[in-house]
């Protein structure tokens, strides 16, 4: 991997904090889809909400020297279009020179912490609209999870709305990845509908929000009977990308449930994080470069 001097880069934040912008400023950007018409982003907004596990590492991704080494490592294979992540991430990715002509994604609403009483309630607590237009980013993402008997989930459907109108205004696309959910009764944990008949919901419900959709993308989960994306898919016209998903220890399998869903006529690319940057056998280079593979 990548070395990262972190001296240097708390150095750099300590006494020139205007770096960040400056290093915005001239950076290097692309069109978001580029010759291939595919994407494949590489995700790590995860911190920012309280989630750090991976697989049966409670706190792998709370490393922030060996996040960003599997980061732009990541961002350095072929084919590797851009990086979804919060301001602090990308702020290091960007002094450290690893977004030249990369997508660079804002997550926009955090508030939702993992395992909160209001973890429903998923207040933008991320980038504003504004702040990914003054910074040159060039999209951004929106989590929205529904849960019809969590009052919460009306505050986060009111904001997620006005979030999308505002990055329409600011011609900026918006990644809206959208699930049915349910607090389980016994142990409190959120968890999401991932059967077809709620996935289909969920795109309903996101596809209809805001005064426009022109510069609405979904960002969509694989079903748990991958053979239903064909179906789940035909509820909307908005260009998707699929969800990479959380690390498992028969990643083949998902990977034949990407390469399926990837051929479907609205799918336009992949956005993993965990899956790709903290792969069982440790090998980032080769998740990722088996990831660009299916598209």
């Amino acid at each position: 991997m990548r070395g990262v001097d972190v001296a240097r880069l708390v150095a750099v934040r300590a006494r020139r904090p205007e770096a960040v912008a400056e290093a915005a400023a001239r950076r290097r950007r692309r069109p978001l889809l580029g010759d291939s018409g595919r994407l494949m982003i590489v995700a790590a907004d995860h911190p920012a909400r309280g989630a750090l596990g991976v697989g049966d590492r409670p706190f792998a991704m709370a490393n922030r020297l060996d996040l960003l080494e599997r980061l732009c490592l990541a961002l350095s294979r072929p084919g590797v279009d851009g990086v979804l992540a919060t301001a602090d991430i990308l702020d290091d990715l960007l002094l450290l020179g690893a977004l030249e002509d990369k997508v660079v994604m804002g997550s926009m609403n955090r508030g939702g912490l993992a395992g909160a009483a209001f973890e429903l309630d998923d207040r933008f607590t991320g980038h504003r609209p504004e702040d990914l237009a003054r910074l040159g980013f060039d999209a951004g993402k929106v989590l929205l999870r529904i849960d019809p008997a969590d009052p919460g989930s009306l505050s986060t459907l009111h904001s997620a709305a006005r979030a999308i109108d505002a990055m329409a205004e600011q011609r900026l696309p918006v990644f809206v990845e959208p699930f049915l959910s349910r607090r389980d009764p016994v142990d409190g944990r959120v968890r999401n509908d991932l059967s077809a008949d709620a996935v289909t919901t969920s795109l309903a419900i996101a596809s209809g929000l805001a005064g426009t959709s022109a510069y609405t993308w979904l960002k969509v989960p694989v079903t748990d009977d991958p053979d239903d994306m064909a179906r789940v898919m035909e509820t909307t016209t908005l260009p998707a990308v699929l969800l990479g998903g959380d690390v498992g220890p028969d990643q083949d399998t998902a990977y034949e449930k990407w390469r399926k869903a990837l051929r479907l006529p609205t799918v336009q690319g992949l956005v993993a994080g965990r899956s790709l940057l903290y792969p069982a056998d440790g090998d980032v280079a080769a998740a990722v470069d088996t990831a660009v593979g299916l598209l």
